[in-house]
Protein backbone atom coordinates (compact mmCIF):
# COMPACT_ATOMS: atom_id res chain seq x y z
CA UNK A 1 0.00 0.00 0.00
CA UNK A 2 1.19 3.07 -1.21
CA UNK A 3 1.45 6.03 1.05
CA UNK A 4 -1.73 7.43 -0.86
CA UNK A 5 -3.58 4.68 -0.40
CA UNK A 6 -2.81 5.21 3.37
CA UNK A 7 -3.75 9.05 3.06
CA UNK A 8 -6.96 7.80 1.60
CA UNK A 9 -7.58 5.06 3.92
CA UNK A 10 -7.18 7.43 7.25
CA UNK A 11 -9.43 9.93 5.77
CA UNK A 12 -12.22 7.20 5.57
CA UNK A 13 -11.63 5.86 9.12
CA UNK A 14 -11.44 9.97 9.92
CA UNK A 15 -15.19 10.17 8.10
CA UNK A 16 -16.94 7.07 9.60
CA UNK A 17 -15.24 8.58 13.34
CA UNK A 18 -16.99 11.72 12.20
CA UNK A 19 -20.14 10.23 11.26
CA UNK A 20 -20.17 7.86 14.39
CA UNK A 21 -20.05 11.31 17.01
CA UNK A 22 -22.32 13.00 14.66
CA UNK A 23 -25.01 10.04 14.98
CA UNK A 24 -24.33 9.81 18.61
CA UNK A 25 -24.54 13.44 19.49
CA UNK A 26 -28.31 12.94 17.67
CA UNK A 27 -29.16 10.57 20.23
CA UNK A 28 -27.91 12.15 22.92
CA UNK A 29 -29.69 15.35 21.98
CA UNK A 30 -32.75 12.76 21.46
CA UNK A 31 -32.56 10.95 24.51
CA UNK A 32 -32.27 14.54 26.40
CA UNK A 33 -35.68 15.49 24.80
CA UNK A 34 -37.52 12.48 25.81
CA UNK A 35 -36.14 13.02 29.52
CA UNK A 36 -37.45 16.27 29.61
CA UNK A 37 -41.05 15.90 27.80
CA UNK A 38 -41.89 11.93 28.91
CA UNK A 39 -44.20 10.21 27.78
CA UNK A 40 -47.57 11.68 26.13
CA UNK A 41 -50.86 10.85 26.90
CA UNK A 42 -54.67 11.63 25.93
CA UNK A 43 -56.34 14.56 26.80
CA UNK A 44 -59.28 16.53 24.59
CA UNK A 45 -59.60 20.10 23.03
CA UNK A 46 -63.12 22.27 22.64
CA UNK A 47 -63.86 21.80 18.74
CA UNK A 48 -66.30 24.93 19.01
CA UNK A 49 -67.67 27.42 21.60
CA UNK A 50 -69.39 25.49 23.79
CA UNK A 51 -72.48 28.12 26.04
CA UNK A 52 -72.03 27.93 29.85
CA UNK A 53 -74.89 25.38 31.45
CA UNK A 54 -74.90 23.28 27.99
CA UNK A 55 -75.08 19.54 28.49
CA UNK A 56 -72.04 18.42 27.55
CA UNK A 57 -71.86 15.29 24.18
CA UNK A 58 -68.86 13.91 23.19
CA UNK A 59 -68.66 15.49 19.83
CA UNK A 60 -67.77 18.86 21.21
CA UNK A 61 -64.71 17.45 21.85
CA UNK A 62 -61.45 16.11 19.84
CA UNK A 63 -59.41 14.18 20.74
CA UNK A 64 -55.47 15.19 21.48
CA UNK A 65 -51.74 13.61 22.47
CA UNK A 66 -49.49 15.69 24.96
CA UNK A 67 -46.65 15.06 27.36
CA UNK A 68 -47.90 13.33 30.46
CA UNK A 69 -45.74 15.70 32.76
CA UNK A 70 -46.97 18.99 31.23
CA UNK A 71 -50.93 17.81 31.67
CA UNK A 72 -52.57 19.47 34.12
CA UNK A 73 -53.84 17.44 36.95
CA UNK A 74 -57.44 18.51 36.24
CA UNK A 75 -57.41 17.31 32.53
CA UNK A 76 -60.25 15.28 31.82
CA UNK A 77 -58.54 12.18 29.68
CA UNK A 78 -61.63 9.85 29.62
CA UNK A 79 -64.98 11.81 27.99
CA UNK A 80 -67.21 9.01 30.20
CA UNK A 81 -66.43 11.75 32.59
CA UNK A 82 -68.40 14.14 30.49
CA UNK A 83 -71.54 12.32 30.64
CA UNK A 84 -74.91 13.79 32.44
CA UNK A 85 -72.58 16.63 33.06
CA UNK A 86 -72.88 20.61 32.06
CA UNK A 87 -71.05 23.43 31.18
CA UNK A 88 -70.23 25.92 34.07
CA UNK A 89 -68.82 28.49 32.31
CA UNK A 90 -68.24 29.20 28.17
CA UNK A 91 -65.44 26.95 26.80
CA UNK A 92 -63.82 28.56 24.57
CA UNK A 93 -62.47 26.61 20.85
CA UNK A 94 -58.97 24.95 21.22
CA UNK A 95 -58.68 25.10 25.17
CA UNK A 96 -58.53 22.22 27.03
CA UNK A 97 -61.20 19.99 28.35
CA UNK A 98 -60.50 20.35 32.29
CA UNK A 99 -62.73 19.03 35.55
CA UNK A 100 -62.81 22.13 36.87
CA UNK A 101 -64.95 23.07 34.03
CA UNK A 102 -67.72 21.01 34.53
CA UNK A 103 -69.91 19.97 37.00
CA UNK A 104 -73.07 17.32 37.44
CA UNK A 105 -75.96 18.02 36.39
CA UNK A 106 -78.54 18.67 39.11
CA UNK A 107 -81.16 15.51 39.34
CA UNK A 108 -84.81 15.11 40.11
CA UNK A 109 -85.66 14.04 43.47
CA UNK A 110 -88.56 11.53 44.22
CA UNK A 111 -91.70 13.17 43.35
CA UNK A 112 -90.56 15.60 40.69
CA UNK A 113 -91.24 15.76 37.30
CA UNK A 114 -89.14 17.98 34.74
CA UNK A 115 -90.54 20.92 32.75
CA UNK A 116 -88.85 23.31 30.75
CA UNK A 117 -90.20 26.31 29.20
CA UNK A 118 -89.31 29.16 27.08
CA UNK A 119 -88.65 32.64 29.55
CA UNK A 120 -88.18 35.93 27.57
CA UNK A 121 -84.45 36.43 27.91
CA UNK A 122 -84.52 40.43 28.90
CA UNK A 123 -87.18 40.03 31.47
CA UNK A 124 -86.74 36.83 32.97
CA UNK A 125 -83.45 35.37 32.40
CA UNK A 126 -81.21 38.35 32.31
CA UNK A 127 -78.29 36.34 32.53
CA UNK A 128 -78.41 35.51 36.44
CA UNK A 129 -80.28 32.18 36.59
CA UNK A 130 -78.15 29.34 36.53
CA UNK A 131 -78.92 25.16 37.04
CA UNK A 132 -79.66 24.69 40.85
CA UNK A 133 -80.59 28.21 41.16
CA UNK A 134 -83.84 29.09 43.16
CA UNK A 135 -86.30 31.22 41.91
CA UNK A 136 -90.30 32.35 42.21
CA UNK A 137 -92.76 31.85 39.05
CA UNK A 138 -94.80 34.80 38.67
CA UNK A 139 -97.47 34.88 35.45
CA UNK A 140 -99.26 38.04 34.83
CA UNK A 141 -103.39 37.15 33.40
CA UNK A 142 -105.90 39.92 31.71
CA UNK A 143 -108.79 40.02 33.83
CA UNK A 144 -111.20 37.33 32.52
CA UNK A 145 -114.11 39.59 31.59
CA UNK A 146 -114.70 43.30 30.55
CA UNK A 147 -113.51 45.75 33.06
CA UNK A 148 -111.95 43.05 35.48
CA UNK A 149 -108.20 44.38 36.70
CA UNK A 150 -105.03 42.33 35.12
CA UNK A 151 -103.68 40.00 37.70
CA UNK A 152 -100.33 39.26 38.86
CA UNK A 153 -99.83 35.60 40.10
CA UNK A 154 -97.60 33.91 42.33
CA UNK A 155 -97.55 30.15 40.75
CA UNK A 156 -94.69 28.55 42.50
CA UNK A 157 -92.52 30.28 45.38
CA UNK A 158 -88.86 28.06 45.63
CA UNK A 159 -88.77 26.45 42.15
CA UNK A 160 -85.77 24.30 41.86
CA UNK A 161 -83.65 25.16 38.55
CA UNK A 162 -81.96 22.25 37.10
CA UNK A 163 -81.29 23.63 32.90
CA UNK A 164 -80.47 26.49 31.17
CA UNK A 165 -80.63 26.29 28.05
CA UNK A 166 -79.27 28.51 24.77
CA UNK A 167 -79.99 31.93 23.92
CA UNK A 168 -83.41 31.41 20.78
CA UNK A 169 -85.35 33.70 18.76
CA UNK A 170 -88.29 33.50 18.60
CA UNK A 171 -91.52 35.05 17.24
CA UNK A 172 -94.81 36.45 19.41
CA UNK A 173 -98.27 34.57 18.76
CA UNK A 174 -100.18 36.60 16.36
CA UNK A 175 -102.17 39.13 18.64
CA UNK A 176 -100.38 39.22 21.40
CA UNK A 177 -98.94 42.76 22.76
CA UNK A 178 -95.31 41.50 21.84
CA UNK A 179 -96.05 40.50 17.77
CA UNK A 180 -92.73 40.75 17.09
CA UNK A 181 -89.36 38.39 17.22
CA UNK A 182 -88.27 38.36 20.47
CA UNK A 183 -85.32 36.18 21.84
CA UNK A 184 -86.12 33.60 24.94
CA UNK A 185 -84.21 31.00 26.92
CA UNK A 186 -85.46 27.06 27.65
CA UNK A 187 -85.51 27.02 31.29
CA UNK A 188 -85.65 23.71 33.02
CA UNK A 189 -87.38 23.10 36.36
CA UNK A 190 -87.43 20.32 38.84
CA UNK A 191 -91.57 20.81 39.90
CA UNK A 192 -94.28 19.03 42.00
CA UNK A 193 -97.15 17.29 39.36
CA UNK A 194 -99.16 20.33 40.59
CA UNK A 195 -96.70 23.03 40.12
CA UNK A 196 -95.81 21.60 36.83
CA UNK A 197 -99.53 22.36 35.95
CA UNK A 198 -99.70 25.46 37.07
CA UNK A 199 -96.42 26.53 34.90
CA UNK A 200 -97.94 24.49 31.85
CA UNK A 201 -101.44 26.58 31.81
CA UNK A 202 -99.53 30.11 32.43
CA UNK A 203 -97.27 29.02 29.39
CA UNK A 204 -99.98 28.60 27.21
CA UNK A 205 -102.33 31.34 28.92
CA UNK A 206 -100.61 33.89 30.66
CA UNK A 207 -99.34 37.14 29.23
CA UNK A 208 -96.19 36.70 30.47
CA UNK A 209 -93.64 34.70 32.79
CA UNK A 210 -91.06 35.71 34.52
CA UNK A 211 -88.58 34.56 37.32
CA UNK A 212 -87.50 36.21 40.00
CA UNK A 213 -83.96 34.79 41.85
CA UNK A 214 -84.29 33.82 45.00
CA UNK A 215 -81.05 34.77 47.38
CA UNK A 216 -79.24 31.66 48.83
CA UNK A 217 -80.44 30.96 52.69
CA UNK A 218 -78.98 29.05 55.46
CA UNK A 219 -82.54 27.74 56.81
CA UNK A 220 -83.04 26.14 53.11
CA UNK A 221 -86.20 27.07 51.10
CA UNK A 222 -87.96 30.04 51.56
CA UNK A 223 -91.04 29.90 53.29
CA UNK A 224 -94.24 29.97 51.40
CA UNK A 225 -96.18 32.97 51.15
CA UNK A 226 -99.86 33.71 52.36
CA UNK A 227 -102.80 32.39 49.80
CA UNK A 228 -103.63 35.97 49.67
CA UNK A 229 -100.11 37.13 49.12
CA UNK A 230 -100.09 35.07 45.93
CA UNK A 231 -102.29 37.59 43.61
CA UNK A 232 -102.01 40.88 42.89
CA UNK A 233 -104.42 43.78 41.35
CA UNK A 234 -103.19 47.42 41.47
CA UNK A 235 -106.53 47.98 43.30
CA UNK A 236 -104.84 46.35 46.24
CA UNK A 237 -103.04 50.03 46.65
CA UNK A 238 -105.67 51.69 46.62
Amino acid sequence: MNSRQRRGVILLLLSVLCALGAFAGVLAVISDVNAKVGPETTAYRVKDKVEPYTPLRASDFEKISMPKRWLPETAVTDLARIEGKIAVTRLAAGSLLQSDMIVQRPALEPGEQEIAIMIDAATGVAGKINPGATVNIYATFTGEKKGEPSQSRLLVAGARVIDVGRLTSINAPAGSRANRATEAVPITFALSAQDTQRVAYAESFAEHVRLALVAPSAAGAPPAPAPGDRTYTLDKEK
